[in-house]
């Protein structure tokens, strides 16, 4: 009996059971990036923000539920190895506090729902947000994450969808320079983003033997190949030139003070601050860019100042 209240005890409250195992913290970050192409795309071709509130709302919520269902997904593969690793052993998966058949089944009404949705913003976002979340769980989660240090770059694919997804939702074209540069630097964006964290957590990926870059290649390899995506992320900028020379000059010092912070960081710190470090101006740069493009088409929407 005692043993029992202990175990209920120990038990964590479902909502957060929930929240844990369709990665609630992921969802929220990728929303940011859907919005800036989803507002980008409201400005550029001069939509009423009333006239578009229902494919704001499918978009909203069909992203919501699809990524939640790759995350879900993710968690139920990742379980054998998110027991190893620290920061991922207390997942509900793994614990056992829910059922592989339970989140098999919330994973796939999930992304049924969040197709269906985005589909109904139109049908060329919901093809998107079936690409990314097949992206995710196919290419990414069973095929390259556990074989190659190249696992980064096909999982950038579909972390860089929402924006694709959110101008999609609004108007069924991703030809546009500025929403081509919106996925660019997103896909990009990653690459440092996620080798900073990798050098973070070594230990945890080399106990699970999973192949990220500075486990494998070390920390001068990591170091280079970062410099190389950063130039990459700088040049990328002058896609939002036939849009907004603004955008694209806030874009442009983004990326240059990441790459002077790479290179002077690498010389001065030790590899884990280094990375730290990054890993802090990858969250500035992300939140800073994306709340510009953000405030930059509202305003023009609110203004009328094209």
């Amino acid at each position: 009996m005692n043993n029992s209240m202990q175990q209920l005890e120990k038990r964590q409250p479902i909502t957060r059971i929930l929240a844990a195992t369709i990665k609630t913290g992921i969802i929220k970050s990728n929303l940011f990036p859907m919005f800036a192409g989803l507002t980008l795309a409201l400005y550029t071709y001069d939509y009423s923000i009333l006239d578009k509130i229902p494919a704001i709302l499918f978009a909203l919520f069909g992203s919501i539920f699809i990524i939640g269902s790759a995350g879900a997904f993710n968690n139920i593969y990742d379980r054998d190895i998110d027991s190893i690793m620290e920061r991922t052993k207390t997942r509900p998966t793994v614990t056992g506090d829910i059922t592989t058949k339970s989140v098999l089944i919330l994973a796939t009404v999930m992304g049924l729902v969040g197709i269906i949705l985005l589909s109904l913003a139109t049908p060329l976002a919901g093809l998107l947000g079936f690409l990314g979340w097949f992206f995710y769980v196919v290419p990414y989660t069973m095929w390259t994450k556990r074989r190659t240090i190249y696992n980064t770059e096909v999982g950038s694919i579909s972390g860089a969808m929402p924006p694709l997804i959110g101008w999609a939702a609004i108007h069924p074209d991703i030809l546009h320079p500025a929403i081509l540069g919106l996925f660019v630097i997103q896909v990009i964006w990653q690459m440092p983003h996620f080798y900073a964290i990798a050098i973070r957590k070594h230990d945890d990926y080399k106990a699970a033997n999973v192949p990220m870059l500075p486990v494998v290649k070390g920390i001068r390899r990591t170091y280079l190949q970062t410099n190389v995506y950063l130039v990459l992320l700088i040049l990328t900028s002058f896609l939002f030139w036939p849009l907004s020379p603004g955008l694209t000059l806030v874009s442009l010092l983004l990326g240059i003070g990441w790459l002077i912070l790479s290179i002077y960081g690498y010389k001065k710190m030790d590899p884990k601050k280094w990375a730290n470090t990054l890993f802090a101006y990858s969250l500035i740069h992300m939140t800073v860019l994306f709340s510009t493009v953000i405030i930059y088409s509202l305003v023009g929407i609110i203004f009328n100042l094209k």
